[in-house]
């Protein structure tokens, strides 16, 4: 192979640093975008927290062993990848070997950036002031700056190419970590064509809410609770937990004796059968202080549900306030409990917002997402090739 005439064709490896099961997150990403890159003629390789740490509980340090693991496995099987996708912050080991090791034949590092380091600690030191973070005191936050942080930022920093979910994180990479802005692509989330579904906006019953995804504070859990105190005296509704990863009973406990009758919590969803849970409740409600672009809020765009969520983060990338879903001012329980309001009292507007938000995420296709990301891979294993004495 010539070194100015790069394969367009690639072998690709896929890796992140989270267990490899599909019912969500960044393995569902990963599956989904390496399923279309491989219809669109690569071969596509995964490996995945499990892959190379069998048997070994999550520790502390484990994200940074299996980084460097991860670095080792690249390093002894280079010869059989063209370019690697690695999912921040697991490239850091890799961007360091291969920065240390210019000439020895390593394959291009393209990062996947979900979101930002630094707005998660800059809101949740703000929720720790109000008392509406667990686990953010002075300890919590020195081992962002002294262990998260940089290995975040070493990621970054020795990446050939970035790839990120949302506007937000791609404007942050460019300002304040000075990547180059043709390095660096914008490529939002695919939904798979199952989540398509026609609903009936009439609400036959007691209205059902749902949020889906882990149970965090940063999820925006205390304002919601406020909101649903505000407003369990005026309307009659239920609330669904759905795949929190905790016991139901400290949900219960948080919500307290009063909403606890109205507090449904449902364990891990499969991920083949997430349609089913949009299709079985009338509203979403997601008002998350950090995120990159969250795959549920867009799957229950698709099922043509009316969806309340944050105006912060990849939110604003796919919902148009009051054209497609209600935007929020992040941590604020009265603008929540008014936009739930809405959304119970008026059938017009759940129609208008879910039919119309149905329309936009036609658009969000893994097939296009796949052909932009195949752009980005193709681009860094030419400019690898071209810089090579």
């Amino acid at each position: 192979m010539s070194l100015a005439d790069p394969p367009n064709r690639l072998r690709v490896l896929i890796a992140a640093g989270i267990p490899k099961r599909r019912e969500g997150g960044a393995a569902a990403i990963a599956y989904n975008l390496g399923n279309q890159l491989e219809n669109l003629g690569h071969r596509v390789s995964y490996v995945f927290f499990d892959d190379l740490m069998a048997n070994e509980p999550r520790s502390r340090f484990g994200d940074t062993i299996f980084s460097w693991r991860l670095a080792n496995y690249i390093r002894e099987n280079r010869s059989q990848f063209d370019v690697v996708n690695l999912h921040a912050p697991c490239g850091m080991a890799y961007g360091l070997l291969r920065k240390w090791h210019r000439n020895a034949g390593y394959p291009p590092y393209v990062m996947t950036l979900h979101g930002l380091e630094e707005r998660r600690v800059h809101v949740m030191t703000r929720e720790h002031k109000k008392g509406r973070a667990w686990n953010f005191g002075w300890k919590n936050r020195a081992w962002h700056r002294l262990y998260h942080f940089p290995r975040f930022r070493w990621s970054i920093r020795t990446a050939d190419a970035a790839h990120v979910y949302s506007r937000d994180v791609w404007n942050w990479l460019v300002l304040n970590y000075d990547l180059d802005d043709r390095c660096v692509r914008y490529i939002p989330l695919g939904v798979e064509e199952r989540f398509f579904r026609p609903r009936d906006y009439g609400i036959s019953g007691v209205p059902r809410l749902l949020y889906a995804g882990t149970w965090l504070d940063q999820r925006g859990i205390f304002y919601l609770r406020d909101a649903l105190r505000s407003l369990a005296p005026r309307h009659q509704f239920t609330m669904t937990f759905a795949g929190p990863i905790i016991a139901a009973d400290e949900i219960f406990s948080f919500f307290g004796d009063d909403l606890r009758p109205r507090i449904q919590v449902r364990d891990a969803i499969r991920a083949d059968l997430m349609q089913e849970l949009y299709a079985e409740h009338d509203i979403f409600v997601f008002p998350s202080l950090i995120e990159g672009l969250p795959n549920v809020l867009q799957e229950a765009m698709a099922g043509g549900m009316p969806v309340v969520t944050s105006e912060t983060c990849g939110m604003p990338d796919v919902v148009e306030n009051e054209f497609n879903g209600l935007l929020i001012p992040p941590a604020n329980a009265a603008a929540l409990e008014h936009a739930i309001a809405r959304l119970i009292t008026s059938a017009e507007l759940r129609a208008t917002l879910g039919r119309t938000a149905q329309t936009t995420m036609r658009r969000y296709t893994w097939e296009r997402a796949a052909i932009l990301l195949q752009d980005l891979l193709i681009d860094a294993v030419r400019r690898c090739h071209h810089s090579k004495p």
